[in-house]
């Protein structure tokens, strides 16, 4: 089976078609763009596809990164994995973020506990504990970051994702070891885990763990006319 898998949780455009029977990765496509994913992503897309010398005809099925992250970019790829999969009629999976940067950290910590998260801003962070079994023991859930440093009691864990620095500040370093710091993990990662059936929600919604931080400004709404 063909697998698209797609990301837009991140500052990253990406996508990627995964052979789920071999197990390999056949092409990819990924910008660094920070913001305007809508514009972009069918453009990724299509040079994933070409890439791996497919076709739209050929994808099985779907996988996409739900989140935490963006809220726009969320919304963009689960709109367009959803979009895409009915058109196909192929199933979508949805992958958290989270899951990604915990799986991306055990191909270089093999058997040990991993504590992945992003940094969230307005000191919080969003978290997922995965056990050495790969197995999720705690989240996806934000977490204060005052209440941080109780994520490495126990076992010592595996700090990975862009929320590490965060939780290691001002702790011992025997407490813990660092792994990669970035806000999303490599786009095969996603289509790996979607491959085995490791998926977090089928069809895809977006995990967004808190509110926007827009919101309506009531002070600027006009006054309702009395009929």
């Amino acid at each position: 089976m063909i697998l698209l898998a797609i990301d837009t949780a991140s500052s990253l455009c990406a996508a990627c078609v995964y052979d789920a029977v071999a197990g390999r990765e056949l092409g990819r496509a990924v910008e660094d763009i920070g913001k305007g994913h809508a514009e972009r992503l069918m453009d990724v897309i299509a040079a994933a596809l070409a890439s791996a010398g497919k076709t739209h005809a050929d994808i099985g099925a779907i996988a996409v990164s739900i989140g935490p992250g963006s809220f726009t970019g969320i919304r963009v790829g689960v709109a367009a994995a959803r979009g895409l999969a009915l058109a196909l009629k192929v199933p979508a999976h949805g992958v958290t973020t989270l899951s990604a940067i915990a799986e991306e950290a055990r191909e270089t910590f093999p058997g040990r506990r991993i504590v992945a998260s992003i940094d969230a801003k307005r000191d919080e962070i969003y978290v997922e504990e995965h056990a050495a079994d790969s197995s999720i023991t705690h989240g996806p859930a934000i977490v204060a970051v005052d209440e941080a440093p109780a994520l490495l009691d126990g076992e010592r864990p595996v700090l990975a994702g862009s929320g590490a620095a965060v939780i290691a500040a001002g702790a011992d370093p025997a407490r813990y070891e660092l792994a990669g710091g970035a806000a999303t993990a490599d786009i095969a990662v996603y289509a790996r885990l979607a491959a085995a059936g490791r998926s977090f929600n089928s069809p895809p919604k977006p995990l967004y763990l808190r509110g926007p931080d827009a919101r309506p400004q009531d002070g600027f709404a006009l006054p309702r006319r009395a009929p």
